[in-house]
Order: structure tokens, then C-alpha cells, then sequence
């Protein structure tokens, strides 16, 4: 039986990082995972998504080239290649992560993992079965697509984001359930390549985790690319019916059924907790996710875990910074927890959407003497100059210090601008710090000075 340091159950963002970390700090170290390495993340989420949805932008930018002062009179779409291209990209960056665990001396075991005991896992690849020892064991499992009853997947025209991404002919209409990050970025993506997209929420606006003037933003530009928007409303089932999907609608009671030719369902994430030992050994779960503590051990304080499996939030730079934490702290070394209070939060539809700390109305109920400052790109030059005016920067202050507490963009590139804030936030930033920034003209990056110079009273181009 083959003895490492540390053992890392999942090979996606919180896993190999885990690994790679553990290698620079000299632990003997194996990975485990079943498929290509990378994760859903860069496999079937983050990564081809966003080389999808840039796919969507070009073609954005091809349909307006007039604006321009560029007329392209005829242009074809080739929808496969477009497909191609998110694979392709994927397919590199999966193999370089490969590159990785070489480079780094990180053995890898290619199968399914599961606890037997505190400190031996057993891993499956077809007949062939291995056991492994560690010291320390990160379990990194991800999560997959939730459903629910009534909406079961069937993969064929009840589908979630995963067969979204490789669909072989664009649909020509697609209802979406769900506005969360997931749904309204599928929705901009198939807007864009002419599908009648109608997209479901259940909750009073699309995006509800973002700041209510965000919501509000984006639902407008959506609904001016003709996408047909509806809250408050629940899905009692989803039937599949020959070559159409009949989706079952209730708003306040008014039962409506919609036909599409695909319905994608997009409610949200559960962990991959179950198969893997859980209960053989001791590890609490609750609410479907695996319970830690700010170090990442789990109720074995040799076993760790990190990532979606977890629970909330459910996102890949989390699940990275997790895995820094577990390894250290396994390590021995002096670690800071991941400070969940200052975690970014990226929409990469167009507009994008961005933000980070408190809404103006979670500031509020928490008591802070509220100061909010706003800037529209509509005022801004360097996006008149490139043509994106759609959406603002809203920043939340507390009045009494200063403090900046929470920071909301929906704009152009808003999921780049918005690291000035997070380090602004880690760093406890007041208004006068960023306002008294220098930031290079024409950039959209004043947008942030201009909006602190707003809630200080101060603005200069509102």
C-alpha cells in the first residue's frame, strides 16, 4: 500500500491547487480523480462558458459593426465551431493541469475515491482496485447541477448547464429556470445567437442575491434584447413531449403552461457527498453539505474538505482558497482562514455583473449609517469610446468611518474592476483612500473613484 502526506479526493480548482500547494511545502502527495483533471470548473463550467459567452460578445459586435464605421454586409454563423472552440480550450487547459502534477511530482490516480478508515482510501478504475494511505486527506468532490421533483434532467430536452454547453444545433426556443449567475449567462449566450429565450425565477427579480439595483439593471437590458422575463413565478413540473418541452407555470396562482424546444434548469448546486465514506468514518454532513471549521477539518480533524462540497458559496476561487488553507494548516504552518465576508461574486453575461461585501439593504438592516455613491457609464469616456454605456458602479459606504462595505458594478469588464475593491475591503479602505487614488484617464476604473467621490458629495462628472 503507497503512503503519501496528504491525499486530495477531486482534481478541480480546490483540489489541484491543494496539491500543488502541498507539493512546494514538500509533502508527499497524490491526487484522485475520476475524470479529466480540472473539475467542472474547467471542464464544464467557469472555463467553457466564458469562451462561450466571449463567442456571444464577437457576435454582438459583428451584428453592431456599423456603429462602428465597419459594415459587414453578410456573415454565417457555424454553431458547432463555436462549441468547438469552448471544448478546445478546456481540452488545453485540462492537459496543462496535467503538466502540472508532473512538474510538481504529485502522483495520480486516475479513478473514484473512497474512505475506508481516518487514513486509507481506496480508489476504483474499472476492476482495477488501489489502497492508499495518508496522514491527511482533502476531499475536493465538487458538486453537481441541483433538480428537483417535477424537473428531473433527462439530458436530452430537460437539460442542465453541461449538455447546454455542447448542444449540437442552436435551439429556437429556450426556457431557463433559474436567474442565478448560471441561467441569465446562458440566457445572454443563447439571446445572442438568435434563440427566444424566456427565463424563470421564482423570486421577486433576476439575480436576487445581487444588489436590488443591479437586478434591476440587468433585467432591462435583457428585456431590451427581446428576452421575455418572469418573477414570482414557480415550475410545478416539466414534461417532455415528443420534440418539445412543456413547462408548468404558476404565478400567484394563475397556472400557465409554456412550450419550448429545451428546458434548461439552472436552480443551483448540491455537493457530491454521497459513495465516498462519509458516514463509514465519522464525517458530519449537514444540509447536504460536509461541516468544517475555519481551517477546513471536518469533524476528523485529519480529514479536510474544501470547495462546493462544502456548501455555499459555491464558487471556484473559494474552493482555491480553501485548499491554501487545509494544506497549510495540515502542514503545520500559521494560516489565515478564507474571510468569507470579502469573496467576489462575477455574472459574465453583457452587461457583466460584479460585486463584493453588503447590498445597500443588507448594510442597512445590519445598522451602518448608510452612504451610497453611484456612477452611470454613461458619463464615463472610455466607455462611450468603446461603446458599452449600459450599467453603473454603486458603492456602499459606512457614513460614520468611512468604510467601504460593499461595492456592485454592471458594466463592461465589471468582473475585472471589481479586485480594486476586494483589496480595497481586505485592506479596510475608507472613501478617502479610494477617491484620493490617482486612476488612469480614459479607463472604466474611474467609474470606482468617481462613484466614492459621489457618496463623499463630491462628485465631478455625475
Amino acid at each position: 500500500m503507497n503512503t503519501f502526506d496528504i491525499v486530495i479526493l477531486g482534481g478541480g480548482p480546490g483540489g489541484y491547487v491543494a496539491a500543488i500547494r502541498a507539493s512546494q511545502l514538500g509533502l508527499k502527495t497524490a491526487i484522485i480523480e475520476k475524470e479529466k483533471l480540472g473539475g467542472i470548473c474547467l471542464n464544464w463550467g467557469c472555463i467553457p462558458t466564458k469562451a462561450l459567452l466571449k463567442n456571444a460578445e464577437v457576435l454582438h459586435f459583428v451584428k453592431n459593426s456599423k456603429y462602428y464605421g465597419i459594415n459587414i454586409p453578410n456573415f454565417s454563423l457555424d454553431f458547432p465551431a463555436s462549441i468547438k472552440r469552448s471544448r478546445d480550450v478546456s481540452d488545453r487547459l485540462s492537459k496543462g493541469i496535467a503538466y502540472l502534477m508532473k512538474k510538481n511530482n504529485i502522483t495520480h490516480y486516475q479513478g473514484t475515491g473512497r474512505l475506508v478508515s481516518s487514513t486509507d482510501l481506496e480508489v476504483f478504475n474499472g476492476k482495477k482496485k488501489n489502497k492508499i494511505s495518508a496522514k491527511n486527506i482533502i476531499l475536493a468532490t465538487g458538486g453537481r447541477p441541483r433538480s428537483f421533483s417535477g424537473m428531473e434532467l433527462d439530458g436530452k430536452r430537460i437539460i442542465s448547464s453541461k449538455e447546454a454547453m455542447v448542444l449540437k444545433k442552436i435551439p429556437k426556443k429556450l426556457i431557463i429556470i433559474g436567474s442565478g449567475a448560471i441561467g441569465v449567462e446562458f440566457a445572454y449566450f443563447f439571446n445572442a445567437y438568435g434563440t427566444e429565450v424566456h427565463l424563470i425565477e421564482m423570486l421577486s427579480r433576476i439575480l436576487p442575491v445581487e444588489d436590488e439595483a443591479i437586478s434591476k439593471e440587468l433585467a432591462r437590458t435583457f428585456k431590451r434584447s427581446k428576452m421575455k422575463i418572469y418573477t414570482e413565478t414557480k415550475v410545478s413540473k416539466i414534461e417532455s413531449v415528443n420534440t418539445k418541452v412543456n413547462v408548468h407555470l404558476d404565478k400567484k396562482g394563475k397556472q400557465e403552461i409554456l412550450e419550448g424546444d429545451l428546458a434548461l434548469v439552472a436552480v443551483g448546486v448540491t455537493g457530491n457527498v454521497e459513495n465516498i465514506g462519509l458516514e463509514s468514518v465519522g464525517v458530519s454532513v449537514e444540509k447536504g453539505a460536509i461541516v468544517i471549521n475555519e481551517y477546513n477539518q471536518t469533524t476528523i480533524s485529519n480529514i479536510y474538505a474544501i470547495g462546493d462540497v462544502t456548501g455555499p458559496p459555491w464558487l471556484a476561487h473559494v474552493a482555491s482558497a480553501q485548499g491554501h488553507v487545509a494544506v497549510e494548516h495540515a502542514a503545520g504552518q500559521v494560516v489565515s482562514p478564507v474571510d468569507y465576508s470579502n469573496i467576489p461574486g462575477c455574472t459574465y453575461c453583457q452587461p457583466q455583473v460584479a460585486s463584493i461585501g453588503l447590498t445597500e439593504a443588507a448594510a442597512k438592516e445590519k445598522g451602518y449609517d448608510v452612504k451610497v455613491g453611484t456612477f452611470d457609464f454613461k458619463a464615463s469616456g472610455k466607455a462611450m469610446a468603446i461603446g458599452e454605456t449600459d450599467g453603473f458602479v454603486k458603492l456602499v459606504f459606512d457614513g460614520k468611518y468611512g468604510e467601504l462595505i460593499g461595492a456592485h458594478i454592471i458594466g463592461s469588464e465589471a468582473t475585472e474592476l471589481i479586485a480594486e475593491l476586494g483589496m480595497a475591503r481586505a485592506l479596510e479602505s475608507t472613501w478617502h483612500e479610494l477617491a484620493s487614488t490617482v486612476h488612469a484617464h480614459p479607463t472604466l476604473s474611474e467609474a470606482v473613484m468617481e462613484a466614492t467621490l459621489d457618496a463623499m458629495g463630491q462628485g465631478v462628472h455625475q
